[in-house]
């Protein structure tokens, strides 16, 4: 009898998970059909920033992952996904050979058709690129890891590879984490601050692990330095664009990984902000989680960063929900546009929620007891494998 239950549970958890390809297919549909008149723009954008509101009125998930899931659907989802951005972003490109600019009207068309682009590609970036790109570089096999990289090169932001895993894995929830924020700190602060520090404690890493003291001096270890082979094929595939689409094409493709960029960030930021551990080892609520099923489903298991953190090997799917962290006073999605837009207001919210645990923002968080194979062993927590 147990039997006959299983399968219609497997189907229903794993369908669940298609609806992350929902704002990555509407984002694909905008790109082929456009530009767009004024009008139509406006008709475009508003569905989207409905997301913010029916993540707000989402129904709980606290359920607990099934059992002896096998990984081949889930991980089908993932790469189905990142070829959908490969393709995306080439019809983005494409897209910007249609802009005009040559007149007044032309311009503000384009200007609009710009904004979509930031508002609908950018976040549909941020989630078929970058969500899908940090699942991938936590696997242990070099193809996933390779293709998360490539993905993450697709926003100019390669190098999060390095400075996630090997920098941020191993420091969240201290002042050496660039990527966790502060207590007090607002979003805007966080972003002027972070966004240098990754870049530049991801460089670091890569010096550290090949050996290199001068950074300046030519040295043949720096065609293994990860970083720098990042910034090379970044930097070549833009001038490869600038080439074939021109300065539109540069532009809809900056436009596009500044906004996947920030709310990159912007969820780097909600998902530690004010929390601080007094140990080596984390405890168990270092991280911000959310019940949302919306947020769950369509981010692929991100906002159970709990378990993220103290299981960093387990892939989206078998993520756990954690009674014990702070929760967001929203999903992802309302949370992040608190964040940005109205941060004293997501600061009020989250002072009141930690203060429900009896914590303050800023208080050292002591560790949990050390449990066996809580935290299995991931290849480049202080060192990648080489590629």
């Amino acid at each position: 009898m147990r039997n006959a239950f299983a399968e219609p549970l497997r189907i229903r958890i794993f369908s669940s998970y298609l609806l992350s390809l929902l704002i990555p297919g509407y984002s694909f549909l905008f790109v082929v059909t456009g530009p767009h008149s004024l009008s139509a723009t406006v008709l475009w954008i508003l569905p989207m920033w409905s997301t913010v509101l029916i993540d707000m009125w989402s129904p709980s998930s606290r359920k607990q992952p099934g059992k002896n899931l096998h990984p081949l659907p889930y991980d089908g989802i993932l790469y189905l996904l990142g070829a959908l951005q490969f393709i995306a972003i080439l019809a983005l490109l494409d897209f910007s050979t249609r802009l005009n600019f040559t007149s007044p009207v032309e311009w503000a068309t384009s200007l609009a058709n710009l904004f979509a682009i930031k508002v609908i590609v950018g976040t549909s970036s941020s989630f078929s690129g970058i969500v899908v790109a940090h699942e991938l570089i936590h696997r242990a096999d070099r193809f996933n890891r390779t293709l998360g990289r490539l993905l993450l090169a697709l926003e100019g932001y390669e190098h999060f590879a390095t400075e996630h895993i090997r920098g941020h894995h191993k420091n969240f929830g201290t002042p050496a984490d660039p990527a966790t924020a502060r207590a007090g700190e607002s979003y805007a602060e966080f972003w002027k601050r972070t966004v240098p520090a990754q870049f530049k404690n991801a460089w670091k890493l890569e010096n550290q692990r090949l050996g290199i003291q001068d950074w300046i001096r030519l040295d043949s270890r720096f065609c293994s330095h990860r970083v720098a082979q990042g910034v090379l094929f970044e930097s070549i595939m833009l001038i490869g664009i600038g080439l074939v689409f021109g300065i539109e094409g540069l532009l809809v493709f900056a436009v596009q990984a500044f906004a996947a960029v920030r709310k990159l960030e912007a969820v780097n930021y909600i998902e530690h902000w004010g929390l601080c551990r007094a140990a080596e080892r984390p405890g168990k609520p270092l991280s911000w989680d959310t019940d949302s099923w919306f947020t769950l489903n369509a981010m692929v298991g991100l906002s159970r960063h709990s378990d993220h953190h103290r299981h960093v090997a387990k892939p989206y799917h078998q993520l756990c929900f954690s009674v014990e962290s702070p929760k967001l006073p929203y999903g992802y999605f309302a949370t992040v546009f608190l964040a940005v837009s109205l941060n004293r207001r997501f600061q009020k919210l989250v002072q009141q929620e930690l203060a429900r645990l009896g914590l303050t923002p800023g208080q050292r968080i002591p560790a949990d007891p050390p449990l066996s194979g809580r935290i299995p062993a991931l290849p480049g927590l202080s060192s990648m494998p080489p590629d």
